[in-house]
């Protein structure tokens, strides 16, 4: 969780906020990198809260590289979409309540290499896209949906 979501929750405690956040769908070929979160030990996209005063993009490529270890890079970024609404809705286990507003990008060039950071990911797995695991973090299954509707 971002500083400035850990600072306002001083202020308001567990109450609803609009969480802004970017993720990236990182493909190979036919499959898409997923992440198992330690928070709700379901599967997600990398991705995170933006910071105050941080480009969208700029998000998109510290949140992957801290989660994943890969390192991407801007002029690689596709935007795919911008996802809110009640199916961004979202309450963490330990209760904070979000509607997030996620910036999603698309890249299939990255370098480095998969180091599990074991503070927000548990595992990291390229998966097949008609193969994709069934317990999917809730923000994720709306974004992981329309990109199967673009690749299939």
């Amino acid at each position: 969780m971002s500083n400035y979501i850990l600072e306002l929750r001083k202020f308001v405690g567990k109450r609803p906020l609009i969480q802004c956040g970017t993720c990236v769908i990182i493909s190979n070929q036919n499959k898409i990198l997923m992440q198992l979160r330690t928070d709700n030990k379901k599967w997600g996209l990398p991705g995170g809260s933006i910071e105050i005063g941080e480009k969208v993009e700029e998000t998109a490529i510290r949140e992957v590289k801290e989660e994943t270890g890969l390192t991407i890079f801007l002029k690689d970024l596709k935007l795919f979409g911008v996802f809110s609404g009640e199916r961004q809705h979202y309450i963490y286990p330990h209760g904070d309540e979000v509607y997030n507003v996620v910036t999603v990008f698309t890249t299939n060039v990255y370098g480095g290499e998969l180091q599990i950071d074991n503070e927000e990911s548990s595992s990291l797995e390229f998966f097949e896209i008609d193969n994709l695991p069934i317990d999917i973090s809730p923000p994720d299954i709306e974004i992981i949906e329309k990109y199967i509707g673009t690749v299939i």
